[in-house]
């Protein structure tokens, strides 16, 4: 795992049973919270307002089979998601999921597989959450620079500046008030913005 940090698990199962035997399959120092859920329905509710880090859906669900939730969910969401159904129609659910990224095993579950599985997911989980750090810090880049240029754009049509002079005094700001460039052009921006 890239980070030590243990992962979130939303477990959807229809039976208790199903429920306790997967549970136990989860190590809690590698999986944890686990929440768990028994329908589609349920599931969809839950992650509207809360993310998990791993989806486990067992086949079949009370509301739907589960291959359409664990499409939607692979989508639409950033979690690691694994499928399990019977072994007999496990092979049609992988080729129905498995080109948006879900990962199906059969049953009855072999217990190494499933840890191979869930090793698998982690990581792909972690290796996305860096990339999603590092998206967010791109967008905040740029979203800095549009602000600025915008700052720009406002001194040279409220002060007459050159885009050069503009420029070096935002930067002037920031270094003497020893704030972000971005502070600097959120203040211009307000001050100027009824002049604009």
């Amino acid at each position: 795992m890239i980070n030590n940090a243990p992962h979130s698990v939303l477990l959807i199962s229809s039976g208790e049973k199903g429920i306790t035997a997967i549970t136990k399959l989860l190590s809690q120092n590698d999986f944890s919270p686990v929440s768990t859920v028994k329908s589609a329905g349920e599931a969809r509710r839950l992650l509207s307002v809360q993310n998990f880090d791993i989806i486990i859906i067992n086949a079949p669900l009370t509301d739907e089979f589960g291959t359409e939730l664990a499409m939607q969910l692979a989508e639409n969401t950033c979690s690691g998601v694994m499928l399990i159904a019977k072994s007999d129609i496990s092979e049609t659910a992988a080729a129905k999921t498995e080109d948006l990224g879900v990962v199906t095993i059969a049953k009855p579950i072999d217990r190494t597989v499933f840890h191979h599985t869930l090793k698998l997911l982690s990581s792909m989980r972690d290796k996305f959450s860096v990339l999603e750090n590092e998206n967010k810090k791109l967008k905040q880049k740029l979203d800095e620079v549009r602000l600025v240029q915008r700052a720009k754009r406002m001194l040279m049509e409220c002060l007459k500046m050159s885009e050069a002079q503009a420029h070096r005094y935002i930067e002037k700001q920031a270094m003497d008030m020893r704030v972000t460039k971005y502070e600097v052009a959120n203040s211009i921006i307000r001050t100027y913005t009824d002049s604009y």
